[in-house]
């Protein structure tokens, strides 16, 4: 079995040779463990260190694409070069690659087909107070929409097995952390955590200027995956947002109308007919959504099923190649 551990890096030239260097190049029950960079635009030396540290492949982006398109492009990276498990980790060296055997083992022992590492928020010197009980919150909010158990939902140290990578699909620009989560559970694929450890990170986080944008960011990543992945259920809410009350305004004149004195009650009937009608616009944008999604589903399974085979047309047409030459 091989292993590849991806790193995705912006400008990180400080760190990405200690980050690479502290991997394992040994870890029980894989037979190869190699390391992928991807250089999502760097302008400093990230590449020509990480290349001297020791990187086995490097994938550059070519410009700065954000955190989410890097950490695709190198999962579609690793299954090409036919990983079986898939680690991903930081380059700010935030998490204890010493770790890695605890974070694979539920994939190799048939566990699980996700695994993410829960850091010990409450003992981490690196968060302030706010921030821990936004990171608590924010987990907690993710597993009532995603239906998962994962304590830490926006760790980035996360292993998978080739088939749950290549049913990854982030749509989100800003961070993949949420979003996999949410597609795990949605797609039913068996997911877990393990704890692990963190080193002190001094510098800044570079994914959000502060707290406030940080948990705007969280919240409209969590509603856009949601009303991805379950359309018919978010407009039927909103639907019936607006027709519970419009159809108590429909009999409250109809009340008021038996009883003789609907006349100067018209305003009201004429507010929850739009109510009704904004209603039943709702719910026929739901069932429509649900179609997209369902769609969308059956393009992800092609998808994933083309990543699946690209190493074994890579394989055959190498084999091809050399009969070629051969003859």
């Amino acid at each position: 079995m091989k292993l590849i551990i991806q790193i995705p890096a912006l400008n990180e030239q400080e760190t990405i040779a200690e980050v690479i260097e502290a991997l394992p190049r040994k870890v029980p029950g894989f037979s190869s463990v190699e390391v992928l960079v991807i250089d999502d635009g760097s302008t400093d030396r990230t590449v020509e260190v990480a290349r001297k540290a020791g990187a086995d492949h490097v994938f550059r982006m070519g410009c700065n694409m954000g955190l989410a398109r890097a950490f695709s492009a190198g999962l579609e990276e690793a299954l090409a070069l036919g990983a079986d498990v898939i680690v991903n980790t930081d380059a700010d060296h935030q998490y204890c690659a010493a770790d890695i055997p605890a974070l694979v083992r539920p994939i190799r022992e048939g566990e699980a087909k996700i695994v993410v590492g829960a850091r010990p928020i409450h003992d981490n010197e690196s968060f302030s107070p706010a921030k821990k009980l936004l990171q608590r919150f924010g987990s907690w909010v993710v597993r009532r929409c995603s239906g998962t158990d994962i304590p830490d939902a926006p760790s980035g140290f996360r292993a998978f097995s080739r088939d749950a990578a290549a049913r990854m699909c982030v749509i989100n620009t800003y961070t993949y952390t949420i979003e996999t989560i949410i597609q795990a559970g949605r797609k039913r694929i068996p997911i877990t955590s393990v704890p692990v450890r963190v080193n002190r990170v001094e510098r800044p986080s570079r994914l959000f200027r502060g707290t406030g944008e940080y948990v705007r960011r969280s919240v409209a990543t969590i509603l856009r995956v949601f009303v991805l992945y379950s359309p018919l259920q978010f407009f039927s809410l909103l639907a019936a947002v607006c027709a519970l009350p419009g159809l108590f305004g429909v009999a409250r004149f109809l009340l008021f109308y038996m009883a003789g004195a609907g006349g100067g009650h018209v305003q009201s009937l004429v507010l929850s007919s739009a109510l009704l009608a904004m209603a039943m616009v709702l719910m026929a944008i739901g069932i429509l959504g649900d179609m997209v999604a369902a769609n969308r589903t059956l393009l992800e399974d092609i998808r994933a099923r083309d990543l699946l085979g690209a190493e074994q047309r890579r394989k055959y047409e190498g084999k091809v190649v050399k009969l070629m030459d051969a003859s």
